[in-house]
């Protein structure tokens, strides 16, 4: 489970680049202004060429998004009240803390949905240049900014996820159910039939030819199709023990040079931190630590934490910006991937997608666009028509998911503490990686090149790539930058 040698995810990838998205007309601005809450369906009127989503997370409009090209008619179901404002929701607990849409990601979105971009821009979110904007520790070693091809836009969760929903529950083909919760499967003769769902009308069940499963890192799919007599669905498991906290501050526009600032932890510092710059002119900083060296839920204690981390720049906004809210902790849970793809039997017509198929550490900032990525992949499914469309997805993702997946394991098993198994490859690697941040100090081709690995625009061989290797060596006596002392920005 730890291979890094994933080259096949690239030609699947590039075999897989989404066609341009269909622009959605009229409708949206409506609902997003909050006129319009999702519509309630009557469930006598579903025809059999329809497909259902168990949540209502953007890994679940996502997948709605591509359902809807092909399938007549697209159902989301999710537990919570939607709200129609982008605000914290109860069934993303995460949502407080920084996330980050990898240029890949970002990418994606925009195909899906066009305009995505600058109509976020025009409510507050940011279109920034990752290696230019950002500030960039890793392993202690600051990235050396230059101008790059790494667009990325920071937006919180909140905004970002109403946004989608808005647009995607515009479409005509779909209809989104609030405070609706699925409860069980239902099969024939090996065959998806339908959803037996509870919400406020009641009990019922909804006639469907495909499931997806998005229902997050507390999914229910493998206990569904236990149920249906299918067998345990293995999984691979990574802990990490982690901990987050973060907190919120005002943003002057302009005060700051830069609009992110990011520290990678790592064993001889294993605290890290993810900071943006976000909609509504505030700061969300988030900071990191294992087992019990964590950040303190605290206030002052929470900005007194972040003069451990490598350079001036955290401790320096954290302890001169407004605070806006408390410190908010979250403990996160283990990394899971749970391997449809080795079942010897599944019902056709059943679609795990988002963390519901693989729950990454989240210090990495891979979830949503390894959702996204995921969804292409659903979308080159549909075309090839229903038949074998379960094992043609499962297959087929496996080598997406390959990837991030070797980055956070063969990352988390650098910490002795972190039980898994470390084969001579992540062991050659994680001596290698070191040396790269240090070169990546002075050459900005060397930094550049480890920001598109980590953001899925270019196979991770780039980073032993022969040129890539001589710079290493050639940039090996570069000045190293202590850890738990400031550093000196090295500008472009």
């Amino acid at each position: 489970m730890q291979r890094l040698a994933v080259s096949p995810v690239w030609s699947i990838v590039l075999r897989c680049r989404p066609r341009r998205g269909r622009v959605v007309e009229g409708g949206w601005n409506v609902a997003w202004n909050g006129v319009e809450r999702p519509t309630r369906v009557n469930t006598a009127h579903l025809s059999d060429d329809h497909a259902v989503v168990i949540g209502a997370s953007l890994a679940g409009l996502l997948a709605a998004r591509v359902l809807s090209e092909t399938v007549r008619r697209v159902t989301i179901l999710d537990r919570d009240v939607l709200p129609t404002e982008p605000v914290h929701r109860k069934g993303v607990p995460q949502s407080r803390h920084t996330h980050g849409l990898l240029a890949r990601g970002f990418e994606i979105f925009e195909e899906l949905l066009p305009g995505l971009g600058a109509d976020l821009v025009e409510r507050g979110a940011l279109i920034e240049d990752l290696q230019k904007d950002v500030i960039w520790y890793n392993d202690g070693f600051q990235v050396r900014r230059a101008p790059s091809c790494l667009t990325v836009l920071l937006v919180s969760r909140p905004m970002l996820e109403s946004y989608v929903r808005t647009r995607i529950g515009a479409l005509s083909q779909v209809t989104i159910l609030p405070e609706t919760e699925a409860v069980g499967l239902e099969e024939r003769s090996g065959r998806i039939t339908g959803v037996r769902i509870a919400g406020p009308d009641g009990s019922t069940t909804l006639n469907t030819r495909i499931v997806v499963d998005a229902t997050g890192r507390s999914n229910r799919g493998p206990a569904w199709l236990s149920e249906l007599g299918y067998a345990t669905v293995a999984e691979d498991i990574v802990r990490a023990n982690l901990v987050y906290v973060s907190r919120e501050y005002r943003r002057v526009p302009g005060a700051q040079d830069f609009t992110g600032i990011i520290h990678s932890h790592y064993p001889e510092n294993p605290i890290g931190s993810g900071t943006f710059a976000t909609d509504g002119n505030r700061w969300l900083v988030t900071m990191l630590g294992m087992n019990d060296d964590v950040p303190a839920a605290v206030p002052d204690d929470f900005e007194e934490f972040a003069a451990r981390l490598a350079g001036d720049e955290l401790h320096r906004l954290v302890t001169t910006a407004e605070p806006i809210t408390e410190p908010n902790r979250f403990r996160i849970g283990p990394s899971v991937r749970r391997r449809y793809e080795r079942c010897a039997r599944l019902p056709e017509g059943f679609i795990a997608l988002g963390d519901s198929l693989c729950c990454f550490n989240p210090a990495y900032g891979q979830g949503m666009t390894t959702a996204a990525m995921s969804a292409i992949w659903l979308r080159t499914c549909l075309t090839s028509g229903m038949n074998g469309l379960t094992r043609r997805y499962f297959k087929g993702v496996t080598s997406i998911i390959d990837v991030p997946w070797a980055i956070t394991v063969g990352n988390d098993l650098r910490f002795p503490e972190v039980a898994g198994t470390r084969t001579a490859r992540i062991n050659i690697l994680n001596r290698y990686l070191p040396r790269l941040h240090r070169a990546a100090t002075i050459d900005t081709v060397v930094g550049e090149t480890f920001l598109k690995v980590a953001n899925f625009l270019i196979p991770p061989q780039r980073l032993i790539a022969p040129g890539m290797l001589w710079r290493v060596w050639r940039n090996r006596k570069a000045r190293a930058t202590a850890a738990a002392q400031p550093a000196t920005r090295v500008r472009a």
